[in-house]
């Protein structure tokens, strides 16, 4: 039976698989490109939006009160970091956000081909229940709703207790809506992939939640400690590998908790098709007989 102990089971194959050097690769990839894509668009733009933000944050109602606060705590100091720390929070989701759609786009298929190519899934047959542009939307939407989630819930992030609580909460929820369309795209139907994420609803959102909290470890550090300003390019660095191993284990975990729960829901689809056809075939005996 799919479920708790499934959870655990699979959880066990995506540590082991985890180590596996292909995979080691598959993590680095995404973690170079976006990077690459990343440092280029920091360096250009941290001088002049260093200077807007300190503009804004010394003029705005909304902020200011966070600068004086500090100051009046004894941080006198606090003028010449909080923009940068604003900047440094500011930018961590879009690029959080931008490594997990590349990795669900260009390495979760690839992490299923590996999956799937195991004895125990090798009669799976595709049903190709998801194509590239759903996969597209489907993926823009979600990214977009938890953007603006984390939007909204970013001032709070500077208190202790929720800063270690509502991280987890967005990257699980955004990390089992990608991993769980990508994982079924090729191998599901629709109406498969859709009874699927209705039937193990609380276990995909308990396994993304525990990624986001595996995630959330880098976040905090990133966000919240002095010594990830002073170098930030060398913690962003670490933390991006922290963050694309993480997502890579995520999907292994997914995959094959998935393709697993999508095997199990065939046979008990051909179980009770072939319970039905023995029930008719028993029906109609005694009538043929007479």
């Amino acid at each position: 039976m799919v479920g708790l102990p499934q959870v655990f089971k699979s959880f066990g194959l995506a540590l082991v698989g985890t180590m596996h050097p292909r995979t080691l690769w598959l993590s680095l990839r995404p973690f170079f490109i976006v990077s690459i894509l990343w440092g280029c668009l920091i360096w250009l733009t941290w001088t002049p939006a260093l200077a807007i933000l300190s503009e804004f944050l010394t003029h705005s109602l909304f902020t200011n009160w966070i600068q004086e606060g500090l100051i009046w705590a004894g941080f006198e100091n606090a003028r010449a970091w909080i923009a940068p720390l604003f900047f440094v929070m500011l930018i961590i989701p879009l690029i959080t956000i931008s490594l997990l759609v590349l990795i669900a786009f260009s390495t979760v298929p690839t992490i299923v081909k590996m999956v799937v190519r195991q004895a125990h899934y090798q009669d799976l047959v595709c049903k190709r229940g998801g194509g590239l542009f759903g996969g597209m939307v489907y993926t823009l939407w979600s990214a977009l709703i938890c953007l603006a989630l984390i939007m909204l819930t970013l001032p709070v992030w500077w208190v202790p207790p929720l800063v270690a609580v509502l991280p987890p909460l967005l990257w699980g929820w955004l990390t089992m809506r990608l991993m769980s369309y990508d994982v079924l795209a090729k191998h599901a139907s629709i109406e498969e992939r859709d009874q699927l994420l209705e039937k193990y609803r609380w276990p995909l959102l308990t396994m993304g939640i525990v990624s986001g909290m595996l995630g959330a470890v880098p976040t905090f550090f990133w966000a919240t400690s002095a010594l990830a300003l002073v170098l930030f390019p060398i913690v962003s660095f670490i933390a991006l590998w922290i963050y694309s191993l993480i997502f890579v284990f995520a999907g292994l975990w997914f995959s094959h908790f998935l393709l697993d729960a999508l095997k199990e829901l065939r046979q008990e689809e051909l179980d009770q098709a072939l319970t039905v056809q023995a029930h008719v075939v028993d029906m109609e005996l005694p009538y043929h007989g007479q």
